[in-house]
């Protein structure tokens, strides 16, 4: 028996391991489990549950004791009695069957639809009658209180075929082009069909009249769909008398757990009442999985209950154990990202498995000190546990102060109006589910953020006076602190409750709030380019670098720094230096200089600063009595 887990769902898969041939000695079988450990884990639930070559429908009889499958090759049924775990007679037919159904209680009446368009009637003791239907079918449900046969297929028309009368009936003209699945409701057997275009259609046999029409597919178009076209109905199945399910050919929904067998699944049927599944594949064997979420064992094998049970008290390592899934931003996060397509990667869903051993090792060289952190967290958790236990004040959490203070006076307000509603409405301080929101600072409400100051205008008022009661908590606190002690009783609220304001005053504060925001933004703007306008127009003198080394590194990251930038912004900036620079990295990192048209302002200002140049040099002195040494002190700025 294999063991695999997802979404926290068991799943054990009883059909896992090698099957024994029937000519072996118990000798020979017992010297054989005892060397392999897979056929010592094996469990035959039924003997040779399997089929020749393929097996593409299961189904249960009404009572429960038989499953039958049909299959090929040559195409044939069988039947496989529960009270005796083993198979009870096989038929073989004409053609291949598409679907069947199961008439009676057992096994003794059942209808196959085959792929020729041929319906053929067996009974208990062989085959009983053949007739034709006019197109090709794809689904059939039995009207038990008309004994009428529904057939859906490549028509746009339902055909009814009455087993009382023996007749074909007036056929149900749909709209659909074609259809794929139908079913019966049995608690007011109301009549369902899915179509080829993405709609179910309810008909009431009753009046054979149309009295709903449910579209799923436009509910369900994605942006993959939209190349595909509309997604059609591939499964329908009524549950009790107000619930339906449907599945599309887009394989949407959400996903409660999965299984992946070797090989591709032709039909999947779930045991009455129970956590059993049973698959047809695209191989010999059929598997069977037990899902105790689903629903308990059946009664012809009660055992798996406590066999579970005992796998829960001593667990062992299951299929995915030894694996991580990750997305592939967890990838790139973690420096992964070129493992994509490799071995050490499989695929699945919308992430992959990796091993368990190199995802440690991968998050160890990505961060360190996250083993230290996470350690100190659970110090600090433990502290806080150990203060908890103290006799203390009813004192408030550190985390959303403000948010839980809000709460203490709603539930105080709750208590004077309680005995008017007659409700008992619960706090959020003291739900569970709400716990971390107290204790994790993660979950702090920013009340500076744009969203908080639009959506709480008034909140600005409010709590000022929570803000006065917050701070006359925090020196009690602190005197409690200082003093350890316990002071008895609780502040007294020196404020008055006020009313709250009309709507006339909500609409001025939310005016005011979007005012002050679009002050703050317009100071941010103003700061943001006196930044820009310094970085660009202050002049850097008295720089001096020696070295080639460190001009090089400036010019490389001026550049870096200039290329940062957008067209526009490097096209002014050399423009007011008066160059323009075209480097070319391609051929030999050459690089050409233009000369701009200077204007006149620029003239006068080159004219006044080579005139100032030439006065200078006249009144600069010689200093070719000083030598510098260079390489033993340099300057950096």
């Amino acid at each position: 028996m294999q063991v695999s887990s997802l979404n926290e769902v068991k799943i054990y898969s009883l059909s896992a391991g090698r099957s024994l041939p029937e000519w072996l000695s118990d000798r020979k079988k017992r010297a054989l489990q005892k060397k392999d450990v897979d056929i010592r884990r094996r469990i035959e639930l039924i003997q040779d549950f399997e089929m020749p070559t393929v097996c593409t429908k299961i189904k249960v009889s009404r009572d429960g004791q038989y499953i039958m499958a049909v299959g090929t090759y040559k195409p044939r049924i069988r039947c496989f009695d529960t009270y005796q775990l083993s198979q009870k007679f096989e038929r073989c037919l004409d053609s291949e069957v598409v679907t069947f159904e199961i008439l009676s209680d057992d096994y003794s009446k059942i209808v196959f639809l085959q792929c020729g368009r041929f319906v053929e009637f067996h009974s208990q003791h062989g085959h009983y009658y053949r007739t034709r239907i006019p197109k090709f079918g794809r689904d059939f449900s039995y009207h038990y209180p008309s004994c009428d046969l529904y057939f859906v297929g490549a028509s746009s028309e339902v055909y009814r075929l009455n087993l009382e009368q023996g007749r074909f009936l007036n056929s149900l003209q749909t709209d659909a082009s074609e259809s794929n699945v139908c079913d019966i409701n049995p608690v007011h057997f109301l009549f369902a069909m899915g179509t080829a275009e993405g709609k179910v259609e309810c008909w009431d046999p009753r009046t054979r009249n149309r009295v709903g029409l449910l579209d799923c597919a436009l509910s369900s178009v994605t942006a993959d769909t939209e190349i595909d076209g509309l997604p059609s109905i591939s499964a329908l199945k009524f549950d009790g008398a107000l619930n339906m399910a449907v599945g599309t050919s887009t394989g949407q929904g959400k996903i409660f757990t999965s299984m992946e067998p070797e090989y591709d699944i032709n039909d999947v049927c779930l045991y009455p009442d129970s956590g059993m599944l049973m698959t047809a594949n695209e191989a010999p064997k059929m598997n069977i999985y037990y899902i105790p979420v689903l629903g308990p064992a059946p009664k012809w094998c009660s055992f798996l209950d406590n066999l579970t049970e005992e796998l829960e008290e001593n667990p062992e390592s299951t299929v995915y154990d030894d694996y991580k899934f990750v997305t592939r931003k967890d990838l790139e996060n973690l420096g992964l990202a070129h493992l994509i397509g490799s071995s050490l990667l499989r695929a699945y869903m919308h992430g992959f498995f990796m091993d368990i051993r190199l995802y440690h090792k991968a998050k160890m060289m990505a961060n360190p000190f996250a083993y230290e952190e996470y350690r100190r967290e659970k110090i600090r958790q433990k502290i806080e546990e150990t203060r908890a236990q103290r006799v203390q004040l009813k004192k408030l959490p550190k985390v959303n102060k403000e948010l839980a203070l809000k709460l203490i006076e709603e539930e105080e307000e709750q208590q004077v109006t309680r005995k008017r509603k007659q409700k008992n409405l619960s706090s959020l301080l003291k739900d569970d589910r709400f716990k971390v929101m107290f204790e994790n600072p993660d979950f702090q409400v920013d009340e500076q953020s744009e969203e908080f100051r639009l959506l709480n205008p008034l909140v600005s008022k409010i709590s000022e006076k929570r803000k006065r009661k917050l701070k006359i908590l925090e020196e009690l606190e602190a005197q409690e602190q200082e003093e350890e002690e316990e002071p008895e009783g609780k502040a007294s609220d020196a404020e008055s409750s006020e009313s709250s304001d009309d709507e006339k005053g909500w609409v001025e504060e939310v005016r005011k709030q979007r005012k002050l925001l679009r002050q703050e933004e317009k100071v941010k703007r103003q700061e943001r380019f006196k930044e820009d306008q310094q970085t660009l127009l202050k002049p850097q003198f008295f720089e001096i670098k020696e070295g080639e080394e460190f001009r090089s590194f400036k010019d490389s990251a001026k550049k870096q720094k200039l290329m940062k930038k957008t067209l526009g912004d490097r096209l002014k900036l050399e423009e007011k230096l008066g160059t323009l620079n075209v480097s070319d990295t391609t051929v030999g990192s050459k690089q050409a200089t233009f000369k701009l048209k200077k204007s006149e302002q620029q003239k006068k200002q080159q004219e006044a600063e080579k005139q100032h140049r030439q006065e200078r040099k006249t009144l600069r002195r010689s200093a070719s009595h000083l030598k510098s040494k260079r390489g033993r002190g340099r300057l950096f700025h």
